[in-house]
C-alpha cells in the first residue's frame, strides 16, 4: 500500500500525515476476493457488517459481563488479573483524565468457554485458515484462531503500539460500542522506534502526543485511521503496526490469521526462537514447516478450484481447512488447549 500522504489528508497528532482505510461492505466482499485483494497482498481493510449474526451482538454489554460473571477472576493483561465485576467496573469509570484497565489477555476457549455460544457462526473473513491445521504442533495448532476478549472504556486504550507475533495476520470485530484503531505499513518501521527486546513493540507510549524530542521520527510516518461500529471488522496485515481505542465503552474479539501469505515470516520466527535451543531444533523446525507449507498449499489450491473434488477426497479437507465453509465450528465446544498461552 501507497503510504504517501495525500495533498488533502488531515494531519494527525505528533505532526504525521493521516489517511482512512478502506472500507468495504461484508455484501460485496465474497471471501475469494477477500484472499485475493487483501490478505494476500498484505493490505488492510475494513469490513463493515462482517457479522450480523452473533448472540454476542445483542447481548455483549459491560452490564451483561459484570451480571453473568460476577466476581470470577480474569486475565486483564500480562500482569493483572482481577475479579470481572471490579475490573467493568472500572472500564465503565474510565475516562480521559482518569483511564481505567484495558484487557487483553482473555482467551475464551481457555478462560471463558461459556461465551463460546455468543460468537457462532464463525466470522468467514477471520478464518484462521493453516492455524486449524491437525498437522500443526500441539504448540502452533490454534483452531480458534487465539480467539480473545478485549474489553475498554473511554480514555483506556491497547497498552503499546505493536505488530503480532508468529508473524500473523490479525481479525478484530467490534461486538458493542465504537472503537479507533491507528495503523502504520511495515515499511514505516524504522520510524517508529521499536523496543530493542521486543522487536514487534514500539517504545512510543502516546501516538496522539508522541514525545517529538524522543521520537521525532514519527513525525514522517503514514498513520491509517478507521471507527469500527458493531459489526464491523479490521484486517490487520502481518508486521502492520496497530493499536485501539474505546471510543465508548467497547467490547470486541481478536483472532489470528496464518496461510501461505505469510507464511515464510512464521517460519522464519519459529525456526529463530527454535535456534535459541537447538540448532539442530531450528533445522528440524524448519525442514518440517518448510514442507508442511507445501503440503497446505496444494490442498488449500485443491479447496479453492476444486471444491467438489477436495470434498469427495476427504483428506484435503482435513488436513487444511481452507475456509470456514470446510471447518468445523470451532467455538461449537470448548478446544482442549494443550500447550496453554503464554
Amino acid at each position: 500500500m501507497n503510504s504517501a500522504c495525500q495533498v488533502d489528508a488531515p494531519p494527525a497528532a505528533g505532526g504525521s500525515c493521516s489517511q482512512p482505510l478502506e472500507t468495504v461492505r461484508a455484501a460485496d466482499l465474497p471471501y475469494r476476493r477477500f484472499l485475493d485483494d487483501y490478505v494476500r497482498l498484505n493490505r488492510p481493510v475494513v469490513v463493515a457488517g462482517a457479522i450480523t449474526d452473533w448472540p454476542a451482538l445483542r447481548k455483549w454489554t459491560p452490564a451483561f459481563f459484570k451480571e453473568r460473571f460476577g466476581s470470577k477472576p480474569v486475565a486483564v493483561s500480562y500482569q493483572e488479573t482481577m475479579p470481572f465485576d471490579q475490573f467493568i467496573d472500572g472500564v465503565m469509570a474510565s475516562d480521559d483524565t482518569h483511564p481505567g484497565p484495558y484487557m487483553f489477555r482473555l482467551f475464551l476457549h481457555e478462560n471463558l468457554p461459556e461465551a463460546l455460544p455468543d460468537v457462532i457462526p464463525q466470522n468467514i473473513y477471520a478464518f484462521p485458515r493453516r492455524y486449524a491445521s491437525p498437522l500443526m504442533r500441539a504448540q502452533w495448532r490454534r483452531p480458534d484462531g487465539y480467539l480473545k476478549l478485549l474489553i475498554g472504556g473511554v480514555g483506556s486504550k491497547f497498552p503499546v503500539l505493536h505488530f503480532d507475533g508468529d508473524n500473523a495476520h490479525a481479525a478484530i470485530t467490534e461486538v458493542h460500542g465504537d472503537k479507533e484503531f491507528v495503523m502504520f505499513p511495515p515499511e514505516d518501521s524504522p520510524l517508529l522506534y521499536a523496543n530493542p527486546n521486543q522487536p514487534n513493540r514500539s517504545l512510543i507510549d502516546n501516538l496522539n502526543e508522541p514525545d517529538l524530542q524522543r521520537f521525532p521520527l514519527i513525525a514522517k510516518a503514514t498513520r491509517y485511521r478507521a471507527v469500527l461500529r458493531p459489526g464491523d471488522m479490521v484486517f490487520v496485515p502481518s508486521r502492520w503496526w496497530h493499536t485501539a481505542r474505546p471510543l465508548t465503552p467497547s467490547v470486541s474479539v481478536c483472532m489470528n490469521i496464518l496461510d501461505g501469505s505469510n507464511w515464510a515470516g512464521f517460519v522464519n520466527e519459529t525456526c529463530a526462537d527454535a535456534l535459541k535451543q537447538s540448532a539442530l531444533k531450528a533445522h528440524v523446525y524448519r525442514v518440517y514447516l518448510t514442507s508442511l507449507g507445501g503440503v497446505l498449499t496444494a490442498v488449500e489450491w485443491l479447496q479453492e478450484h476444486l471444491p467438489r473434488v477436495a470434498r469427495t477426497l476427504v483428506v484435503p479437507v482435513w488436513i487444511g481447512p481452507a475456509s470456514a465453509e470446510f471447518a468445523h465450528e470451532p467455538s461449537a465446544r470448548q478446544l482442549k488447549i494443550t500447550v496453554p498461552t503464554a
